[in-house]
């Protein structure tokens, strides 16, 4: 019977593929039978920042009494998230666990991955380059394919000078390029700066930017407003020549996802998020871009489905081959998913 259903998934993917790069997604989970809606992508996708969490296995100290997100999210609520969308592959990324759970939540991950009940098919892990120990954690895993890379998010209130400059923490995401791996770089916009200093001392290091930089929509529609907001407007100043200065770095993708996570709970549509949308895309060109849901955490704005829908909507005047290249074939290409 599992056989069967893999075979029908297989051909239901197949079957939504167009010839040539798209060829590479084929083999996986397709949520869809017959045409999607208007407002949905009509080609695969590939969610490259897929987040599952099971709360009676790993403790995530972030997570706070009453927050939306304190509950378990497993595989069998992504597959009800992503119904009705061409999710043909996930890329699972890191959930923030505490530091001596990062070797089981990895190993969690990647029996998942060899399951196939889910379209998760490789895994960015949690890691601090800083650490001793660093080193012979992360080459445990250097013969595993589908390790991607390392995500490390600063403990809050970190200024940025230690993170950019701290030769430990340097010399860890180093090794990441020495063993072909990636860093993902999660840091709040106003700390955008670091990021270029690091990307600038691992020139071999390949970097995904998360988040369009984890710019934030409220300061954007305050920067836009009637009211004159000077502060918001420096902001937003900011995250753009920041961007424009990580995108002139080659080894740096952008991941566009999380944003939605930041609109208010009304009084928000399409166009509040399309000024950043645009600068990344404008910034790094349509080949170094890639979709991302960021689910659950996307669903303090919207539901991964909306989220679909507003950035289709946003890049529906650019190019269907720029398009599927941000749903899906930059992502094939730059992680290596095509086995």
């Amino acid at each position: 019977m599992k056989s069967t259903r893999r075979q029908f998934l297989h051909n239901t993917a197949q079957a939504a593929l167009s010839a040539g790069a798209l060829g590479a997604l084929s083999g996986t989970h397709s949520q869809a039978q017959g045409g999607p809606p208007a407002d949905l992508p009509d080609f695969p996708i590939v969610d490259t920042h897929q987040h599952l969490w099971d709360l009676s296995k790993f403790r995530l100290p972030w997570l706070k009494s009453g927050d939306l997100l304190n509950r378990s999210y497993v595989g069998k609520d992504y597959l009800e998230a992503t119904r009705g969308l061409k999710v043909t592959k996930a890329v699972y990324m890191e959930v923030d666990v505490t530091p001596e759970q990062h070797v089981a939540e990895a190993e969690y991950v990647l029996r998942l991955c060899r399951s196939g009940e889910l379209p998760t098919c490789a895994a960015v892990i949690g890691g601090r380059p800083a650490d001793e120990s660093f080193g012979a954690y992360i080459r445990r895993f250097k013969e595993e394919p589908r390790v991607k890379g390392v995500r490390h998010i600063p403990a809050r209130g970190q200024s940025k000078e230690p993170f950019a400059l701290e030769p430990a923490f340097v010399s860890g995401v180093r090794l990441l390029g020495e063993l072909r791996m990636r860093f993902d770089i999660c840091l709040p916009a106003a700390l955008l700066d670091a990021a270029v200093k690091l990307v600038d001392q691992c020139p071999c290091t390949r970097f995904i930017l998360d988040h369009c930089g984890n710019a934030n929509v409220k300061v954007f529609q305050a920067a836009a407003a009637k009211t004159s907001n000077d502060a918001a407007k420096q902001q937003v100043d900011q995250w753009r020549r920041d961007v424009a200065r990580l995108a002139g770095r080659k080894n740096v993708v952008c991941k566009i996802s999380g944003i939605i996570a930041t609109v208010p709970e009304t009084g928000w549509g399409p166009d509040d998020l399309a000024p950043i949308i645009h600068h990344c895309l404008d910034c790094f060109g349509p080949d170094r871009v890639m979709f991302g849901s960021d689910w659950p955490v996307c669903t303090r704005g919207a539901t991964l489905r909306r989220w679909v829908e507003v950035l289709r909507e946003v890049v529906r005047a650019r190019p269907r081959e720029e398009q599927q290249k941000l749903f899906a074939e930059n992502a094939v290409r730059f992680y290596g998913l095509n086995g």
